[in-house]
């Protein structure tokens, strides 16, 4: 998968920006609150699926860890987070993204933490948002329950 991230953007110089057709770069986070053992999701408006936070990259985001913290601080509300600088997963998926079908998203995925599961404040693309505990998610798809086992792995829970 790193193979194939590397590769794109060595073929499109703007591989990173939503701008590129049929795929792009993006950065996600999982928030955790590690002592608590719970994850933060968010319910997306558009798709409809409890996801981890996390969108396209800026051109004023200096690399992708920062967009991943920028997106996670956005759709979370949550201002005291610190992001481990080395990615969880990465993940290819199809999107319903501009006007190229099929578009996918080629997705760097960060761990997040988060000192305890405060109240986070729902953001205008999310119909919710809430702490779970990580062994008790709602309806998730593959994907989320990858990164959640990864994170998990890397916290010790």
């Amino acid at each position: 998968m790193r193979r194939h991230f590397l590769d794109h953007l060595a073929k499109r110089a703007n591989g990173w920006s939503r701008a590129c057709l049929g795929a792009h770069l993006t950065a996600s986070s999982l928030i955790c609150a590690a002592a608590d053992a719970k994850v933060l999701l968010t319910l997306h408006a558009r798709i409809g699926r409890w996801l981890q936070t996390g969108g396209h990259i800026e051109p004023t985001d200096p690399a992708l860890d920062a967009a991943a913290l920028r997106e996670a601080n956005e759709e979370s509300g949550l201002l005291d987070l610190v992001l481990d600088p080395n990615p969880l997963l990465l993940s290819r998926h199809e999107v319903p993204c501009g006007a190229v079908r099929p578009t996918y998203h080629l997705d760097v995925q960060y761990l997040v933490r988060a000192d305890h599961p405060v109240t986070p404040a729902r953001c205008p693309e999310s119909l919710d948002i809430r702490w779970f505990p990580h062994d008790q998610l709602p309806d998730v798809d593959s994907s989320v329950s990858a990164l959640v086992r990864a994170a998990s792995v890397r916290l010790g829970w």
